[in-house]
């Protein structure tokens, strides 16, 4: 295997920076006199919170180990091979950070053959081999088991997949060949396919069992020890794995066809990666692996090089490094603690956020409102929330009597916010309201207390202005669905101190959301640039080009939604207020269409009908709008609309609305659910020229969401 040990020897030298990985071979005595057993365990030396991955030295040094055994195979030393990892961790696949640093395809495409060349020589040693699955198991962990006769799975294993199709990438390593002939093409495409694009979703211990990917499934408490036993039993013919058999005729093309709907409905055709993978499977039905194989180094070098996987990495940093150290945020030793929470409101959204405050700081939440109906009915739906994970057995009984227990209402805001640490007003997006509330929750709460405010668009700064304590009041912005979005845009307002805004902080950890410092500007960073692109679309909806091509202008970026199904999501009388706020500020850029008016007015709630499954234009809203005579092309509406959303940029970027374009990204992908392959929003302008053309230079350096120049 010398060519391989120089290949990798050749791409180590060109990521120094790699954690190296350790592949130990140790030898036992297998239980019924099954025989000596070599097992080999990826161990990088670090704890759970460092996971084992795969660069060049790693691959070598499990090549060196597949060495020693192969011998000992051979030599009839040994009675099998297994590979398993150090405690919780399996392996999760290829180094990222040394894909990033690639500038070359030749370079690309000896990460793909380096990978194949050491794995697939499990299959090929002269004894069994085995692969026990004891803890995460992602990309390249997953592949290298699928390269073993069998697979044994932990029951406790809490995340299993191939999210390569999430980053850009493809499962390079032997995954979207080997993986359709061991389960079936449609169970692979639920794995690559499906899963990796609703948002990297990973399978349980059990379900990976369940699928047919492992043999047997143990408990974790002594998962090795257990499938050890089981080993021998195979060993010793008392076990036969019987695997059935796969569907190679129309099945498998159903399958694909399946594949290409989901990415159909996920990336329209805007990323190449998802269908990339699906060639690769479906060519893949009549079990050639060696031409399997050449497919997937040359999918992967390929989508190395190219700007999806730039893109994809940059978003993964961006959620999993920068999402985790807030840009700006203060010395959080300056945090204070809390251990009461007062919520002002007890409408949806503050009994989202009541809830949301019990489960995360498992302490007392009160609710308040202007009468005991309006308390009641929000104290219910967090009981009935509640309710629904004991249901769904995400908690036991035990912590559902205590978090009901902790979530109560209160007429009286004195009594209720007296000992408040930390109090969030959920109000009418009215600034006066929002100014005569604070003004009532200073007058009783602690000196110590924050003032917080859920705005979606108005000054917090304003907001603070009569208040005797200004520097406790601070912006804290959700997101809708407060349980699914991760994004709080933490706004600074003009005398809000750093205790204050380093507690906000504090607060955003132990709630698990991906907090970025935000200036107070109107509407802050995600409102901002949605209304802005959603404002562009009116305009030239309103000046004359049908509703459907404005639609179908903006399928090319692979958005969750049209701008219009995001509309009906968001309300079209917030998104009317918003617009009309933004104007205020900005009369120049900012657009109030007098159709979105009219839509508001009849009390529509969007500008759908969905009674045939699929969105159509509601005749009644069709009947409302008054357009011009200019009809604008696809590519016409696509480039005003990304046009004026880079103009807005760049002069957030100026005001210093956030710290640098990756919050604004960061805020985009956590806020708004924009897709991982564009990178949010800078690098798809710049890759597409726009940024140059409306700002003079691009949003991020060479290299930083782009091949490296």
């Amino acid at each position: 295997m010398t060519n391989t040990a120089e290949l990798l020897k050749g791409a180590a030298e060109l990521f120094p920076g790699e954690v190296v990985t350790q592949a130990h071979v140790r030898h036992l005595d297998l239980p019924q006199n099954a025989g000596r057993f070599a097992l080999i365990t990826l161990d990088n030396g670090l704890d759970h919170t460092k996971p084992t991955t795969f660069g060049p030295a790693s691959l070598a040094n499990l090549n060196t180990a597949i060495d020693q055994v192969e011998k000992e195979a051979a030599d009839g030393e040994i009675t099998g091979v297994g590979i398993t990892g150090k405690p919780f961790i399996f392996a999760v696949g290829a180094d990222l950070k040394g894909v990033e640093l690639l500038k070359r395809h030749e370079d690309a495409l000896a990460i793909g053959k380096g990978g194949h060349d050491v794995f697939k020589r499990l299959s090929t040693l002269a004894v069994p081999t085995f692969a026990y699955y004891n803890g995460a198991a992602m990309g390249g962990g997953v592949e290298v088991g699928l390269h073993c006769a069998y697979r044994t799975v932990s029951a406790a294993l809490p995340a299993f997949s191939l999210p390569e199709v999430f980053l850009g990438l493809v499962p390079g390593w032997g995954g979207c060949t080997l993986l359709p002939n061991l389960i079936g093409a449609d169970r692979a495409v639920s794995v690559i396919i499906e899963n990796s694009l609703n948002q990297n979703k990973q399978l349980k211990g059990e379900q990976v069992y369940e699928l047919g990917i492992a043999d047997a499934i143990f408990e974790g408490a002594d998962f090795l020890e257990q499938s050890l036993i089981w080993t021998a039993a195979v060993l010793k013919g008392e076990i036969e794995v019987v695997r059935p058999e796969i569907d190679r005729g129309d099945a498998w093309h159903e399958a694909v066809v399946r594949g290409r709907a989901i990415a159909d409905g996920k990336v329209h055709g805007a990323a190449p990666a998802a269908y990339r993978a699906l060639e690769i499977i479906d060519a893949a039905r009549n079990g050639d692996l060696a031409l399997g194989y050449e497919a997937e180094e040359k999918a992967l070098a390929d989508l190395i090089m190219g700007s999806e996987l730039r893109s994809g990495i940059y978003a993964f940093n961006l959620v999993q490094k920068r999402g985790k150290r807030p840009a700006g945020a203060p010395d959080k030793s300056l945090a204070r603690p809390v251990s009461k929470v007062g919520v002002v409101g007890a409408g949806l959204m503050a009994s989202q956020l009541a809830l949301l405050f019990a489960r995360r700081l498992e302490v007392p939440v009160v609710l308040t409102d202007i009468d005991q109906a309006r308390i009641d009915k929000g104290v219910e739906y967090v009981h009935g929330e509640i309710d629904k994970l004991l249901l769904k057995g995400r908690i036991n009984q035990d912590k559902a009597n205590r978090l009901k227990a902790a979530v109560t209402g209160s007429l009286d805001k004195a009594a209720a916010f007296s000992d408040a640490d930390f109090v969030i007003e959920a109000v009418f997006e009215e600034m006066g309201v929002k100014q005569q509330v604070f003004a009532e929750v200073e007058a009783v709460v602690p000196e110590h207390a924050i003032l917080a405010t859920n705005t979606s668009s108005l000054s917090v700064s304003e907001m603070a202005s009569q208040l005797k304590h200004p520097e406790r009041v601070v912006g804290f912005h959700f997101f809708n669905p407060v349980a699914i979005l991760p994004l709080l845009e933490i706004v600074r307002g003009a005398k809000t101190d750093d205790a204050s805004l380093a507690t906000a902080f504090g607060v955003a950890k132990k709630l698990k959301k991906t907090a970025v410092l935000v200036k107070d500007a109107p509407a802050f960073v995600v409102n901002r640039i949605l209304t802005r692109f959603m404002g562009e679309i009116q305009n030239v909806i309103d000046e004359g080009t049908p509703v459907d091509v404005a639609e179908r202008a903006i399928e090319p970026l692979g958005l969750p939604m049209s701008p219009l199904v995001l509309l009906e999501l968001v309300g079209p009388a917030i998104g009317l207020h918003v617009s009309e706020t933004l104007h205020g500020a900005f009369p120049d850029r900012f657009t109030v269409s007098e159709n979105l008016k009219r839509v508001v007015e009849a009390g529509k709630r969007g500008f759908y009908v969905h009674d045939s499954g699929e969105p159509k234009l509601d005749p009644e809203v069709a009947a409302l709008l008054q357009q011009g005579d200019t009809v604008l092309t696809e590519e016409q509406v696509r480039a005003r609309v990304l046009d004026a959303v880079a103009q807005e940029i760049g002069l957030m970027l100026e005001e210093g609305v956030v710290a640098e374009a990756q919050d604004i990204d960061l805020c985009l992908i956590t806020g708004a659910g924009w897709p991982f392959h564009l990178g949010g929003i800078t690098p798809y302008l710049d890759r597409e020229g726009v940024s140059e053309r409306v700002n003079g230079k691009t949003f991020l350096a060479q290299g930083v969401a782009s091949v490296p120049a």
